[in-house]
């Protein structure tokens, strides 16, 4: 049956602009790093993918590595948008990244010019499309000189491959680092994606200062501290969380004290009408300079657990106070030595 989206998608949907640029973004977007790979449930994957857009969320986030196995995730996308998007398709924000590892051998990682522009053919014929909205280096590359990983980038727009540019887990300094060389060869830094949740602020410590400054936006990833905030560990690891399955989240990190602070939150959520997962969504878009909270979703009613968060963005000083004593650091910013990285 043909795929008719909902005809009232944009009256419900938010948006935000992107920095100082002339894209705009849902304040939630989709992100397929787990749930959509060649080991997932290809209609399960279909249906989270057109309620998404039924609801007004424009932008589905990729790269070359999501599966598993890697690069199942594109070639999954590729069929949905021959299924039901590729009429829609400029109405559509779609990104993917490459700097993690990829394939066999040194040019298949990091942040050469080989590896980057290879990586971006390959995903756009995995995907079926003539270019990506956004393509982004998706960390920084301690040997690669930041001016031959930030020239392929220039390439790849000039090139007609990617519409804009953007970066992951670079650090305040390497951020504008990366904004000045860009900005010298004439493409513009558009975003910037960022972990960013209430267990890991490390944001706050410079970035979004820095992204506010040089005119970029912030699309934070994994608000949901893949699902640590959210109910589902108030009792401990069960069978068949990420957790469980080790892998990105290891079940060392639910700790006591990751647990009491969860539980404290979870509470405060309840005081206001919703769920932790909803709050935690609430809470990074409380600052108008993240353009969007980048979520992951199992199921359809996953999905619109979450974009319910938009029914309530507000906080009254109280909560904000209550909410701080309780969302410190746990110690799960997987990449936080990614964006320690200096390159030579």
């Amino acid at each position: 049956m043909t795929y008719l989206p909902a005809a009232d998608r944009y009256e419900v949907a938010r948006f935000r602009r992107c920095g100082r640029s002339g894209l705009d973004l849902p304040a939630i977007s989709l992100g397929l790093w787990q749930n959509f790979g060649g080991t997932d449930v290809f209609e399960t994957g279909r249906a989270v993918l057109r309620r998404a857009f039924d609801r007004g969320v424009t932008h589905f986030d990729l790269a070359n590595n999501y599966g598993p196995p890697y690069g199942s995730a594109e070639a999954n996308f590729g069929r949905w948008m021959d299924l039901d998007f590729r009429p829609h398709r400029d109405e559509l924000v779609i990104s993917s990244k490459a700097g993690w590892d990829m394939w066999p051998g040194p040019y298949g990682n990091f942040g050469s010019r080989k590896y980057l522009v290879a990586s971006c053919d390959a995903s756009l014929k995995r995907m079926g499309l003539d270019y990506v909205d956004v393509f982004y280096h998706h960390r920084p590359d301690p040997k690669t000189p930041l001016e031959e990983t930030m020239g392929a980038l220039d390439h790849l727009v000039r090139s007609g491959k990617a519409l804009y540019v953007g970066v992951s887990s670079y650090s305040p300094e390497l951020t504008r680092r990366a904004h000045a060389i860009l900005k010298d060869l004439g493409t513009p830094l558009l975003i910037h994606q960022p972990s960013y949740s209430m267990l890991n602020r490390w944001v706050e410590e410079g970035l979004l200062e820095t992204l506010a400054e040089i005119g970029a936006g912030c699309i934070a990833f994994s608000p949901l501290a893949q699902g640590l905030l959210t109910s589902k560990y108030l009792g401990g690891v069960p069978e068949g969380s990420r957790a469980g399955k080790g892998g990105s989240f290891a079940a060392s990190l639910v700790t006591e004290e990751n647990v009491a602070r969860v539980r404290a939150l979870d509470a405060i959520a309840k005081a206001r009408g919703q769920t932790l997962a909803q709050m935690a969504i609430a809470w990074v878009l409380r600052d108008p300079r993240v353009t969007s909270a980048l979520i992951g979703a199992r199921s359809v009613a996953q999905l619109d657990d979450s974009l319910a968060a938009l029914d309530r963005l507000d906080f009254t000083p109280d909560e904000l106070a209550a909410i701080d004593r309780h969302a410190t650091e746990g110690g799960i910013d997987l990449w936080r030595s990614q964006s320690a990285i200096r390159p030579e």
